[in-house]
């Protein structure tokens, strides 16, 4: 059987820039919500990964063809549970400089790749 081609995003948030506001968020990402791990698995995400220094977070998508941003938006809106984890992980995070009222996680755009 033909694996799935995956799609890749990369995207990119600040944390509130304080050590212990740091530590907690990353305590909270070593024990994500059961019901945030099945919201992201049943909009079409196959693997997440978020990366940290200093208070910048970078986060790698891999997603197939069922996922699109609108479809986790209009999911996530409607979940209750993970609108009460965006609300707590939002203590601990602060937007990017140049995101637009009420963005988080901003699309980054990829400049080069090696073939």
């Amino acid at each position: 059987m033909e694996k799935p081609t995956l799609e890749r995003y990369c995207l990119a948030l600040d944390l509130v820039d304080d050590s212990e506001s740091i530590a907690a968020y990353k305590k909270y990402h070593k024990n994500v919500w059961p019901e945030i791990e099945k919201s992201i698995t049943d909009s079409g995400i196959k693997t997440v990964e978020i990366y940290c220094i200093d208070n910048r977070l970078f986060m790698i998508l891999e997603v197939d063809d069922s996922f699109s941003f609108e479809r986790k938006g209009k999911m996530d809106a409607e979940n209750p549970k993970v609108q009460e984890w965006e609300t707590l992980m939002w203590k601990y995070q602060q937007a990017l400089p140049t995101a637009k009222e009420g963005e988080k996680w901003l699309l980054m755009d990829k400049i080069n790749q090696l073939k």
